[in-house]
């Protein structure tokens, strides 16, 4: 049968409620701390307090469709089949029916509803263990149903028993697992079969130690994949072409001028640009929507995004078709079932566009290191080779080598491994995790020595802050007030910082707000605050701010902050301004004749 995604929703919906269920709808993606775990990875895991035994207000009859997100294995998709974000069609009951009914229910659906052949449908059960008892009697269900009983196939837990893995208190127990053949024939059994759902019958509570304990009330939880049904009610092979991706696809063809089915390292570019963008879209424009950061669920969110950005430049587009793919999703795939999307629909495209801005010129920069790293290494493998023919080439990229990607260019370790892959080489994380130790250990040093200049008191993470704030300050000064401005001096303790330029004349009221203003915007972008040495020609050359001339070397340390401020300063600074807080001037006043002083707070 052909069914689109919105059909099949709804098909799901509806046959539940005509089970006496209410459909309680989907609930944040993101995670609410309660099960230790980012983001919600399954239908089942915002009902966890119901499964226990609390009372739910819709009563013991639920359903819904739930948006997920697995991110454990980011590295795979690219491929026909792997996602970071789906939709898990599910059914619960608290306490009210269990096996006999469950079966029936989820029997006459693949068959009546979808047209399945009975007589071509395995299921697989719990065999039993030390913890639970082989499950028997949803073997007898299943067969008094119709299912051949040479179709009915007894698994070990690590295949039939579900639970949450690495939380504890959450309920768990023996699940029954459906299958019906890729190609709609009879065939061996698992080879020739895909997994279209399952049912969880949640009899157990999982305690410390690996214990478990039977729960005072029974429940079921159903969950069928939306992306994996759809794909196979269509009799496709390829998740990439449902109607959840095909406008996304057809757009990214057009747009690089490559074909889906022509080009296998086109299709794998758009495949991930299609899921990391759809993903993008749910995270920002979820109910408690996040941005991409360093930290935490924001961090997956920025990694997923630099992903996709790179897969642009691999396919030949600029990272704007993100935002060409993302209206797709917002306006034609999810429009019913996530109308949120649409009223968050600018903001979603707006942060889109920040970051790959923030990306874009450390991408550059930092793939010139990489190619730099790698073609050094072949280079010595090859001369190596030459005079040596016991010699070993070299196959990992050094520790130092990966550390100066992440601490100069912004790659996140994660993203030199892929990159190194892609070219046949390993990291040596050890030796990154080494440096960066190295590296934490050498700045507390200096710190501790007092040798940061630039008009620091202290050298605490707050007096960084408003070290930063005053490169902000200074290229917001310009921008406002006059390109002419330059910095004469300034003093920061942990409370606040104290800022002289240059300007003939008291700034004012609606130019002190300006420059706060912007000041604040940068902030807000999160921009990448990237350090490198280079000569004092290449310096000025490059337009680097300097103002004692006197001081600098034949080499320079430089900070440019995104393309808003560049220039020569010896640190130190944070790495992102979206630590920084909120910007504000305190006072505006003269420091001397033709120098003006600002007074300012992170708050």
């Amino acid at each position: 049968m052909v069914i689109t995604s919105k059909e099949l929703r709804n098909k799901w919906i509806r046959f539940y409620e005509g089970k006496g269920h209410t459909d309680i709808g989907a609930v944040s993606l993101i995670g609410d701390g309660t099960t230790g775990v980012m983001f919600n990875v399954a239908g089942m895991q915002p009902l966890m307090p119901y499964l226990l035994g609390k009372k739910h207000p819709a009563g013991t009859r639920l359903c819904n469709v739930q948006g997920c997100v697995r991110t454990v294995d980011i590295e795979s998709v690219g491929d026909a089949s792997h996602f970071t974000f789906f939709e898990m069609m599910g059914n619960w009951s608290l306490g009210d029916y269990f096996k006999k009914e469950k079966t029936a229910w989820t029997f006459e659906l693949l068959t009546e509803v979808f047209g399945l052949d009975k007589d071509l449908i395995c299921s697989t059960v719990f065999e039993g263990n030390e913890s639970a008892p082989r499950d028997e009697e949803t073997a007898g269900f299943l067969k008094g149903l119709g299912i051949k009983p040479g179709h009915v196939f007894y698994l070990p837990k690590s295949d039939n028993w579900w639970e949450l893995e690495g939380t504890v208190g959450t309920p768990c127990g023996p699940d029954n697992e459906w299958f019906y053949p890729i190609d709609g024939k009879e065939g061996r059994f698992p080879e020739d079969y895909v997994e279209i759902g399952n049912d969880v019958y949640m009899q157990y509570q999982k305690l410390e130690g690996n214990r478990y304990v039977p729960l005072e009330n029974k429940n079921v939880d159903t969950g069928f994949g939306l992306d994996r049904m759809l794909l196979f009610l269509n009799g496709l092979d390829d998740g990439y072409k449902t109607d959840l991706f095909s406008g996304v696809i057809a757009y990214l063809e057009g747009e690089s001028g490559k074909k889906y089915d022509e080009d296998a390292e086109a299709r794998k570019a758009m495949r991930i640009i299609a899921d990391h963008t759809r993903t993008t879209v749910m995270l920002i424009g979820d109910v408690n929507g996040i941005l991409p950061s360093n930290t935490g669920a924001g961090y997956i969110l920025r990694r997923l995004m630099r992903r996709a950005i790179r897969y642009c430049r691999k396919l030949g587009v600029p990272s704007e078709v993100m935002c060409g793919a993302a209206k797709i999703f917002i306006g034609e795939v999810y429009d019913e079932a996530y109308p949120l999307l649409k009223e968050k629909e600018e903001y979603i495209l707006d942060e889109i566009r920040k970051e790959a801005s923030r990306f874009e010129t450390t991408l550059a920069q930092g793939m010139k290191e990489f190619d730099k790293c790698v073609n050094g290494i072949a280079r010595k493998n090859a001369f190596m080779t030459q005079s040596n023919p016991d010699y070993v080439p070299e196959t990992v990229i050094g520790g130092k080598q990966a550390f100066r990607l992440y601490d100069t260019y912004g790659f996140p370790l994660e993203l030199t491994e892929e990159l190194a892959a892609e070219q046949g080489y390993g990291v040596d994380k050890d030796g990154f995790d080494a440096a960066f130790k190295e590296h934490q250990e050498k700045s507390k040093a200096t710190v501790h020595a007092g040798e940061f200049k630039g008009g620091l008191e202290s050298h605490s993470d707050m007096a960084v802050k408003y070290h930063t704030a005053t490169h902000l300050l200074n290229a917001a000064l310009k921008a406002v007030c006059s390109s002419d401005i330059n910095q004469k001096g300034s003093n920061i303790t942990d409370e606040r910082m104290r800022f002289d330029f240059n300007f003939p004349r008291p700034l004012t009221e609606e130019e002190i707000r300006a420059v706060e203003a912007l000041v604040n915007e940068k902030i807000a972008e999160d921009l990448p605050v990237v350090y490198r040495e280079m000569s004092l020609q290449e310096a000025r050359d490059g337009q680097f701010v300097g103002v004692f001339d006197s001081k600098y070397g034949d080499v320079v340390k430089t900070y440019s902050i995104g393309e808003f401020s560049k220039e020569m300063c010896g640190g130190p600074h944070v790495e992102h301004t979206g630590v920084l807080g909120h910007f504000r001037i305190v006072k505006e006043q003269s420091s001397s004749a033709g120098v003006r002083r600002i007074k300012a707070v992170l708050e």
